[in-house]
């Protein structure tokens, strides 16, 4: 196996021959900005990454290239402990479809110590891909981040009302996502998104309804109240 590409030029040229032009047009069918798309699958751009390792460097200037799985990429190989809040921010700006949004979070953002701080004000953002971001930010560090306690995430409950009633798909499929991660964590949180649920569901906002009526089926259903009772029960016996 040849070695990793460490070269900008290299790695552009790899990635456009493990692109599949014809992958590209089905990338619109799901919602997925097709524009300076290769049409590369995440898990090959996974195992690219695992060969590459952290570098920064090279994810700046992946970057800059525009390429879509190019800065997916470069989500993977940044340095969390070189990525300030203002690199984070120019590179959210550039944010165009919803994959490379929930990428950069998953891979990136959730790492950065900042990030806490910055999830009120990202929620409140106008641009659709920025303001999901909040919200996705609220959803991975549900999953993501075990050791903080519960009343961590109390002060995003006015965000998720407030971002409720935004019809854009993308926002409005965030503000789901989140209240469902925060709803699993614990006993507790799922009561208090239940009831934020049961807010919602008597406003006039249709997105907000949907929203509500969608998480609750989650929130409320079976395997989830399962698995919340083994969670406490697991804790307590700790």
């Amino acid at each position: 196996m040849s070695p990793a590409p460490m070269d900008i030029n290299e790695l552009i040229t790899l990635l456009q021959n493990l692109g599949n032009k014809h992958s590209v047009p089905f990338m619109a069918k799901y919602g997925i900005n097709p524009e300076f798309a290769l049409g590369i699958k995440i898990p090959v751009l996974r195992g690219l990454a695992k060969e590459i390792g952290k570098n920064h460097d090279l994810a700046l200037l992946l970057w800059e290239k525009q390429y879509h799985e190019g800065r997916i990429l470069s989500t993977m190989i940044a340095n969390p402990e070189q990525t300030s809040p203002q690199l984070a921010e120019k590179w959210m700006r550039d944010f165009n479809s919803w994959d490379l949004c929930d990428q950069a979070c998953m891979n990136l953002f959730e790492k950065l110590p900042f990030v806490w701080e910055k999830i009120p004000e990202w929620c409140r953002l106008e641009p659709e891909f920025e303001k999901r971001t909040g919200f996705v930010m609220i959803a991975r560090m549900a999953v993501s981040d075990k050791k903080s306690a519960d009343d961590r995430f109390f002060p995003f409950f006015p965000l998720l009302l407030e971002g409720s009633p935004d019809h854009r798909n993308f926002v409005k499929k965030a503000v789901n996502w989140a209240i469902r991660q925060v709803g699993k964590r614990s006993q507790i949180l799922n009561k208090e998104m239940t009831a934020l649920c049961r807010q919602l569901l008597e406003t006039d906002s249709k997105p907000a309804r949907w929203i509500a009526s969608d998480a609750l089926r989650e929130l409320e259903g079976a395997a989830v109240q399962t698995m919340l009772q083994k969670k406490e029960m697991k804790e307590k016996a700790s």
